[in-house]
């Protein structure tokens, strides 16, 4: 993974590098778990001073996007490890095998850690029981003003989690969560510092599900002849401010871009006019189709749209549902 970093731009370049870490992380380019690179790594590649990249790196760890281990470096966080024997037995099998071997081998295992029988039956129905009440519905949650980030989530998990899914903004989740606090909360990695927090008073747990990595999208606009416009649609504003900053920080004042939120009708409009190509989410492109036909008379010609139709990897679905108990 390589950042680019417009020295010239009027968008910070701790703010640039900040975005793409993030979305780095976000789309799993880093994976939880894994190594960022040093500051000098990054100093080399960047021509950003090691100050510079230190700060964005503190300012990652206390967003609770990273952790610092002494004397090793920084990690992405994984907050799926935190509960001791958080991982199903079945986790890392490909082949399936029968229940009771593996239950076996499973009390074999906690019985060569040191565990009693009687401690092993605690831990194995505490476990059960956490993973049901988790089960039990999943609660997107990010902050009111860019719910359409939950929405969003949502729209890519309902169809594939055969559990209620319903959308909270995190300022009355406090409030869903002390009526009945069954479930999982999901967010996104950059909502989950506070969202942890809320949970843990409630005895649920918090999970930051990870974005696609808009690869197919981010080549068609890599390709793009300078001069360009780029429209971008979305019903998430933070979704609109980091794509901002990452296609500027990849290709600056090479693309002129416009950002609108798909319920700003003007703005919109505008938009429209103006681009040569439009990226925009999901629930966003019935919007946009149906804005660019009402309009079509203004238009001296008609953008190309692509559509960004998932929003969520795939791995972090599969990841999730296996949490929850949801067999495939």
């Amino acid at each position: 993974m390589r950042f680019h970093i417009q020295q010239e731009s009027d968008i910070a370049a701790s703010t640039q590098l900040y975005n793409q870490i993030c979305f780095a992380i976000a789309a799993r380019h880093y994976p939880p778990g894994h190594r960022l690179p040093s500051t000098r790594q990054l100093a080399m590649q960047t021509g950003l001073h090691r100050n510079t990249i230190s700060k964005v790196y503190r300012q990652l760890e206390i967003d609770g996007i990273v952790e610092a281990i002494a004397g090793s470096g920084i990690y992405v966080r994984d907050n799926l490890t935190k509960r001791d024997f958080r991982k199903s037995v079945y986790s890392k099998d490909k082949i399936r095998k029968p229940p009771d071997q593996e239950a076996k081998k499973a009390i074999d295992k906690f019985v060569g850690l040191g565990c009693t029988l009687q401690e092993t039956r605690e831990i194995l129905t505490n476990e059960i029981d956490w993973r049901i009440k988790c089960g039990a519905r999943i609660i997107v949650s990010t902050p009111r003003e860019d719910i359409g980030a939950s929405m969003l989530i949502a729209e890519d998990l309902s169809p594939k989690i055969s559990v209620p899914v319903e959308v909270v903004p995190m300022e009355e989740l406090e409030k869903v969560l002390s009526s009945s606090n069954n479930g999982t909360i999901v967010t996104s990695r950059y909502f989950l510092q506070p969202l942890e927090k809320v949970a843990k008073q409630h005895g649920v747990r918090a999970i930051a599900v990870d974005l696609s990595d808009f690869q197919k999208e981010l080549k068609i606009l890599k390709e793009l002849n300078t001069g360009s416009c780029v429209g971008i649609v979305s019903i998430s504003p933070g979704l609109l401010r980091a794509a901002e900053v990452i296609i500027h920080s990849m290709r600056g004042s090479e693309l002129m871009l416009m950002t609108a939120i798909s319920d700003n009708k003007s703005r919109l409009v505008s938009l429209l006019k103006a681009s040569n190509h439009i990226v925009c989410d999901g629930p966003s492109l019935s919007v946009v189709e149906n804005t660019l036909l009402k309009n079509r008379s203004q238009l001296m010609r008609l953008p190309q749209i692509i559509c960004a139709k998932n929003y969520l990897s795939i791995e972090t679905i599969n990841q999730l549902k296996k949490e929850i108990g949801v067999i495939n």
